[in-house]
């Protein structure tokens, strides 16, 4: 809290600031969730922070922790869902902030620019912070790029500490710190944010404006389902159609092409 001693705030959370001091330093590793919850009460702590706080101190690095994990996949209920939900657009994300899987209008909103198949691809799944940071089509897509970019370097702070052992994790996090200052500055910051409901106003390059909800559901496997809405009736909602309209139609003309070249190739005489 600011302004708040270390002693000031010991006494606040009700411990002894020689006790709190080694908690700071992580010399300390069986703190008790009430002394947590003291702790987060006396610095006046958000529900997310609270459950970073207890994050990190119940997640000590273990012997052969940074092994490589195994890669992710999308249970096939999951999967049918974001299929099913053809025309709203919905996108699973990783622990890393990894596309696992996306529907098309969830394609088309996010990255239309890239190949569609990408994520069923575990070598070339796109990364949704990278893309924030790194990708200017993606930069271009929000109006208020600094919210939409803490918001993002929140949720990773949060991956992080409840996955302290991921040397994917903590390579992606070293890589942005590296080649983006912005990643970097906000990064230092420590901040943490759990947005599972948040409002975003998007430029897209074919339909214009649009101030979509982002819902975050989370999953048993600690996957995230992505879902865009807008509010009912509204030009943004309008332009969401219109979207889904265009890509279904790009869609089905692909398709079209391809009927019609395999059935010129079988209408060939066999040589």
């Amino acid at each position: 809290m600011p302004g708040l001693r270390r002693e000031e705030l010991a006494l606040l959370a009700g411990v002894s600031p020689s006790y709190y001091s080694r908690l700071e330093q992580g010399q300390s590793l069986n703190a008790s969730p009430e002394v947590l919850d003291a702790i987060a009460g006396a610095l006046g702590l958000d529900e997310a922070e609270r459950r970073h706080l207890h994050n990190l101190a119940g997640a000590p690095r273990r012997p052969g922790g940074g092994r490589r994990p195994a890669p992710e996949r999308v249970a096939p209920a999951v999967r049918q869902l974001v299929t099913a939900l053809a025309d709203i657009p919905v996108l699973v994300l990783g622990r890393r902030s990894d596309v696992l899987a996306w529907n098309r209008t969830g394609h088309a909103l996010y990255a239309g620019h890239l190949d569609p198949g990408s994520p069923d691809r575990p070598a070339e799944r796109p990364n949704m912070t990278r893309l924030v940071f790194s990708d200017a089509h993606t930069r271009e897509l929000y109006t208020d790029w600094q919210a939409k970019a803490k918001d993002v370097v929140g949720n990773l702070r949060l991956a992080a500490g409840h996955h302290p052992d991921d040397p994917l994790l903590a390579s992606l996090i070293g890589e942005l710190t590296v080649k983006s200052l912005e990643f970097s500055a906000m990064w230092a910051d420590h901040r943490v944010r759990a947005c599972d409901v948040a409002v975003y106003e998007m430029r897209h390059p074919l339909v214009g404006s649009m101030k979509l909800t982002q819902h975050t559901l989370h999953t048993e496997k600690e996957q995230k389902v992505v879902v865009a809405t807008a509010e009912s009736g509204s030009a943004s909602e309008h332009a969401l159609m219109l979207l889904a309209q265009i890509n279904a139609d790009a869609v089905n003309n692909d398709r079209a092409v391809i009927h019609c070249q395999e059935h010129v190739y079988s209408a060939c005489p066999k040589i």
